[in-house]
Parts: C-alpha cells; sequence; structure tokens
C-alpha cells in the first residue's frame, strides 16, 4: 500500500518548511526566550478600529461581503494611496481586499503564470514568494542583490536575468529582510526594462509606511508602469493588524479583475470584522500609525548602534522593521549562529541564508519589539559572544 505522503506533489514534498516559524516557534515554547525572530508589532491594533469591530458584531455584522471587499474600503484604500504615494486607482474595478498581503500575492502569481514563465525575485527576500511561485507551476530566478550595492535592485543585474522567458518580477521595497528602500531615480532604469521586456511588477508594499528616509516612492507612480504593475498592501505592519488578515491588492481593471475571479472560488471574501476595522484605521488610526512608525524609528536608531557597539556591523535600514547585520567575523553559519544564539542566549533571530542567495553571512532581527526587550537582547548578545564565539573569530569581529 502507498504511504500517505506518496499521494503528494513532487513540489510540495521537496518544499521546506519556513525557515522563520522554526525559530518563531522556538520562542514561542519557551518564555525566557526574547524573539527578534517574526516580524510582528509589538503594538495592539488602534483602539477606534477594536471599538468599530466590537460595536459592528453586536450588530450582527458577521456576513459575508463582496468578492472584492466592502465598497467603503475599497474607496478608503484608492483615497490612502493616492493622498499617500501619488496612486490613482478606481475603487469598483482596480482594488481587491483580500485575506491578508500572502493572498494577494498568491493570486497575482496564480493569475499570470503559465507553465514555463520564468518569474523574477530579488533575494535576499522574503521567504514565501519563491515557493508561491513553485506551486503555481512557475521557475524562480534568483537574481542576488549585494551588500555593497545597499541591497538594492539595480538596472545591471536585473538585465542579466531577463531571459525569453521571463513572465514578471517580484519586487518588495521596504526590505524584509534587509530594510533597504529604492528612490525614484532608483525605480527609473527598473521601470525602463520592464517596458522594453514587456514584464510585469508585482511590488509588495507592506511596508510603505514604514519608511524613515523621505516618503515612499512605489515603481506604479513611474511612467509606463500602472497598467504593468500589480501593488500588494495591507493593514498588518502599520496598522499593528497581523491578526486580522486584511491585506489588498491594487493594479489595472484587467489584471485585477482576473484575480478577482480566482479569490472568489478559494477565500470568496476577507472577514467581515478585519474590513470593519481597516475602515475605521484609515479614518481615525492615522495618528496611531504616526506614533507606531515614531517608535519603530526610534528603536531602529539604537538597535542599529547597539549592533555596531557589540561588534556586529550593520547597514543603517531606511524601512520596515528590520535588520541585518553581518556575522562573517564570527566565524559561524547563519543557521549555526541563529540555534546556538536561541539555545545558549535565549535569543531568537532568523538565520540569513533562508531568505535565498546573498543571506548568508547575515542575521535577520527584527526591532518591533520594545526597546527594554531590544536593548536586553542586546545585552544577552554581547554577552554570548564573549563568552561562547572562539577567540579568534571574536578577535576578528571586533577589528572588523
Amino acid at each position: 500500500m502507498k504511504t500517505t505522503s506518496s499521494f503528494l506533489t513532487s513540489t510540495v514534498q521537496v518544499m521546506p518548511p519556513s525557515g522563520i516559524r522554526q525559530f518563531f516557534n522556538a520562542a514561542e515554547a519557551d518564555d525566557e526566550v526574547i524573539s527578534l525572530g517574526v516580524g510582528e508589532p509589538d503594538f495592539v491594533t488602534p483602539q477606534c478600529a477594536i471599538d468599530a469591530c466590537k460595536q459592528a458584531l453586536e450588530h450582527g455584522r458577521t456576513m459575508y461581503t463582496p468578492n472584492e471587499g466592502l465598497m467603503e474600503l475599497r474607496e478608503g484604500i484608492a483615497d490612502y494611496l493616492h493622498a499617500g504615494f501619488q496612486l490613482q486607482y478606481e475603487p469598483s474595478r482596480e482594488v481587491l481586499v483580500t485575506v491578508g498581503g500572502s493572498e494577494a500575492i498568491d493570486l497575482a502569481l496564480r493569475a499570470l503564470i503559465s507553465p514555463g514563465d520564468e518569474i523574477i525575485i530579488p533575494v535576499p527576500g522574503y521567504v514565501a514568494y519563491a515557493p508561491l511561485v513553485q506551486l503555481n507551476g512557475g521557475t524562480v530566478v534568483e537574481l542576488e542583490l549585494s551588500a555593497e550595492h545597499g541591497f538594492k535592485l539595480t538596472a545591471d543585474a536585473l538585465q542579466q536575468a531577463i531571459t525569453p522567458r521571463t513572465k514578471a518580477i517580484v519586487v518588495n521595497f521596504p526590505s524584509n529582510p534587509t530594510g533597504a528602500v529604492m528612490t525614484h531615480e532608483d525605480w527609473l532604469p527598473i521601470a525602463r526594462l520592464a517596458v522594453e521586456h514587456n514584464l510585469v511588477v508585482i511590488s509588495d508594499e507592506m511596508y510603505a509606511e514604514l519608511t524613515y528616509s523621505g516618503t515612499h516612492t512605489s515603481v506604479a507612480s513611474l511612467p509606463g508602469m500602472r497598467e504593468r504593475t500589480v501593488i500588494i498592501g495591507g493593514f498588518s505592519k502599520a496598522f499593528a493588524m497581523t491578526g486580522w488578515r486584511v491585506g489588498y491588492l491594487c493594479g489595472d481593471a484587467g489584471l485585477v479583475g482576473a484575480m478577482v475571479k480566482i479569490h472568489q472560488y478559494t477565500a470568496l471574501c476577507a472577514p467581515i470584522m478585519g474590513q470593519i476595522a481597516a475602515i475605521e484605521c484609515l479614518k481615525n488610526g492615522l495618528g496611531d500609525r504616526d506614533v507606531m512608525r515614531q517608535a519603530y524609528d526610534e528603536r531602529r536608531q539604537m538597535f542599529v548602534q547597539g549592533l555596531s557597539d557589540i561588534g556586529l556591523s550593520c547597514r543603517d535600514p531606511q524601512g520596515a522593521f528590520y535588520a541585518f547585520p553581518s556575522i562573517t567575523g564570527t566565524g559561524l553559519g547563519s543557521q549555526q549562529f541563529a540555534e546556538r544564539l536561541l539555545r545558549e542566549a535565549k535569543v531568537a533571530v532568523v538565520p540569513g541564508h533562508v531568505f535565498g542567495a546573498g543571506g548568508e553571512g547575515f542575521i535577520r532581527c527584527s526591532y518591533a519589539a520594545s526597546s527594554a526587550r531590544l536593548c536586553e537582547a542586546l545585552e544577552r548578545m554581547e554577552r554570548w559572544l564573549q563568552t561562547h564565539v572562539r577567540a579568534e573569530g571574536l578577535h576578528a569581529l571586533q577589528n572588523s
């Protein structure tokens, strides 16, 4: 008799579990662990959104919404993107509310990928992109970003990755895990290449609001890019709504309409409670968003300086809420470093290699934790480095 696993597709059988969740689960199982692993705000959802949800529940609003999402929310998203990022979308045809940003990414890839299509994924990058491409029958082409260029996407690197089979590129700026951002000038040559080679750009802008130097530039705002770009956004990071599962995608009506068809057969609609909370955040939660952003910025500056002080060099992240320090001077690989740090110092970080090529030699630390927890984590890391990293590695680290 065949085993149960023999019924699975080969794609699923070889797919590794998330490298992030490994360390999240370990941290959850031990109260002494300080977790800098999962990218989740330590703030609570704005009270106005919680109150709006309670009131809606008390009035019996527990039903389905339209597949595309509540019109009031779609209108609010369109107004929000126009006011904040100079993007203009028609709420009735070009905005789709999804079950978090993850579903939005999956929908975009499902709608676009045909067998044999190549999808370029800049790495280090978010761990979900490559598996979702593979699950949808595409071929992943990793484009390695360099620390030397601040982990930004360059036109030269993109040009070399493009082939006649390239269908799309998935970009994520501000970046998870590196914190890199792309300016208007950075995007211009990328946009020209996308137009020249007729590429679709799936732009994950979940951290758009968490841009600390200047303002966020969406690739969709550049000439020729609106009709070939799918914007992915959501409320999880900027509004501390990770558990509510409300995201959205925006794009040309033809692209979005195709994704609505898939969405109506799979998720049907995003939870109404989350949609109601999101509406309230857009109306009355912007002050809370700004307070949280300021707190992340202060933590960013303190934590990056702290990493430098204990001997871990780190480029200044300009967005998101992650630091991506180098650990090459320790003589340890990123997996070994993270496992030992968790076991011996009770600090959870994510090894850089799980984010793809170019991630080895780094670790990802989320500073979406209280300042007190971050300071304690730095103290534990410093003691551990002094005690457990071999002498020659520590010497190299301190003199790098």
